[in-house]
């Protein structure tokens, strides 16, 4: 039987909290350092590793953390969430993301419905619908091929489609599977649509438009604008737009869209990259079998992630040391460093998929909790950031754990060799030279020039980004994000900390404000 209780109830994390400290300078300076980097990988699917040797984990530590996966069954927990168990207690719902991608278990029937034929053949209806796009079956008005999608939403609609499209943008184009350019519309703000509008021809554009709900306030504010533009264009909207929505919102049988694709309630925004919500976009731009490729590598992962075995689980162990890390060894954030340009915006979209699933202070029932949860986290691509934060991060005050992710290959397989060594080389060079400053820092009496080190991270090593090793890479990610929420005893799966300020900007558009809020409302002239 499954039982849910606080992290600092469990016999293993009093225990974890009393093992010997590891001095990560000592662990990875010579012999020492070679022989861990060597011993602590874990392999991943689509040929990735899970490098932790400059973490502070040794055999103690990794023993305790076993214990902790035991106790607080992590993998019963993971069972039950993906053969159907109803984990989102704040919405009283059940969590289904990794069925976008694969059935792990049992078969899951909600609503009436086998929700993953109901994925399936909403994956379908959208490849379908691609080709013709493609093929100029459906075109616009004049009877021309659409060139550009265009997708408008917000928060999971946005952040993580928008990643990925940047992730494969050019890969598709080295591998002639570039079908049409997409842009993303999410700020309310509107020179964000207004400068995207600009940006395309929308005579030939066609624009998705996700909601759920139909009634998020930024997004239908955005269509309007979108839909304003097209009449000013003398185009009629219907035949530009299609909606992502769900079955009963009032986009779905709307004679405002060309097409409607659903979703449902048990995919959060933030976990929707592979479902409706990114198939729509990813099939029109890269084109069905490309997306199909991209669920493949996520679906390769999340049966990694069914092993009770930490050692052999790359997201559960890599959420141990983060939880770790987080309650004992006392760590605030930390950061996801990408030594590849294609993952531009992925810190962007797991920034949201992590603060926004564990940024909680009471646990599934709704009670206190004593101890932290999720860490802020945050990141850029190296070697930009470490024009940037990374001062911080070797010399600062407080020590940042650190994720970095890197390839052996670019995507376009174009360099150059400029003194003696290939961009490419001097990119992972860079990587494996921070990993090592990190820990092993560098003595100087100069106490400016001084780095003490001691600062964990982790690595992982991949081949290239493509599409299936970008499924993988993502559900890593979400994997580890829900282990860490069990560990915590969090839900995971709802966002109450988004609706507060939602309720108060409608109440501000309605003039139905005072105090503080109507002065705030006067100033900015609303």
């Amino acid at each position: 039987m499954i039982t849910w209780n606080n992290l600092d109830t469990l016999e293993s994390f009093k225990e974890l909290s009393k093992v010997g400290r590891v001095d990560i300078k000592e662990a990875m300076s010579g012999d020492n350092g070679a022989k861990r980097v060597k011993e602590y990988n874990i392999p991943m699917a689509e040929g990735f590793t899970y490098n932790f040797a400059a973490k502070q984990v040794d055999a103690d530590v990794l023993e305790a953390l076993a214990k902790l996966a035991k106790e607080a069954q992590l993998t019963e927990k993971f069972e039950a969430l993906y053969n159907g168990a109803v984990i989102n207690t704040g919405e009283n719902r059940l969590v289904l993301h990794q069925l976008t991608r694969g059935q792990l278990g049992d078969a899951v029937v909600a609503d009436g419905v086998d929700k993953r034929k109901f994925y399936v053949e909403q994956q379908e209806r959208i490849a379908e619908f691609a080709n013709k796009v493609h093929s100029g079956e459906i075109t616009n008005a004049a009877g021309e091929k659409f060139t550009t999608v265009v997708q408008i939403g917000i928060g999971g609609s946005d952040l993580g489609p928008r990643a990925m499209y940047l992730a494969l943008e050019n890969w598709a184009k080295k591998n002639n599977t570039f079908k049409m350019e997409a842009k993303f519309i999410s700020n309310v703000d509107p020179d964000d649509a207004a400068s995207v509008l600009a940006s395309v021809d929308v005579a030939h554009s066609i624009f998705i438009l996700v909601s759920k709900s139909g009634t998020t306030l930024e997004t239908l504010t955005n269509e309007s604008f979108v839909k304003d533009a097209l009449k000013n264009a003398g185009l009629d909207a219907s035949k530009h737009m299609i909606a992502v929505t769900s079955e009963t919102s009032p986009l779905a049988k709307s004679d405002d869209y060309l097409a409607a694709f659903f979703m449902d309630d048990y995919i959060g925004g933030r976990y929707s990259s592979t479902s409706a919500v990114g198939g729509a976009v990813l099939s029109l731009a890269f084109g069905p079998e490309v997306f199909a490729q991209f669920l493949d590598g996520a679906a390769a992962e999340d049966k990694l992630s069914k092993n009770a075995d930490i050692m052999e689980n790359p997201e559960m162990l890599d959420a141990l040391i983060g939880v770790y890390e987080r309650n004992v060894l006392g760590y605030p954030s930390t950061a996801v460093l990408p030594y590849s340009q294609a993952l531009s915006r992925f810190p962007a979209h797991l920034q949201q998929a992590d603060m926004e699933s564990n940024g909680k202070s009471v646990n599934r029932f709704g009670e206190p909790v004593d101890y932290v949860t999720g860490p802020v986290l945050f990141g850029e691509p190296g070697t930009n950031g470490q024009h940037s934060f990374y001062q911080l991060l070797h010399q600062g005050t407080d020590i940042v754990p650190l994720q970095f992710i890197g390839f052996k290959n670019n995507q376009l397989d174009t360099d150059v060799v400029i003194q003696d060594s290939t961009s490419q080389q001097k990119l992972c060079a860079n990587v494996a030279a921070q990993i090592v400053a990190f820990a092993c820092g560098k003595a100087d009496d100069n106490k400016n020039k001084n780095f003490e080190g001691g600062r964990p991270s982790s690595i992982i090593i991949g081949d290239q980004v493509n599409p299936a090793s970008l499924g993988a890479l993502l559900a890593h990610f979400e994997n580890k994000i829900m282990f860490q929420g069990f560990l915590w005893n969090v839900n995971s799966f709802d966002q109450e900390g988004v609706q507060l300020g939602k309720i108060l900007a409608k109440k501000v558009l309605a003039h139905e404000t005072d105090g503080a809020l109507k002065e705030l409302s006067d100033m900015l002239n609303i």
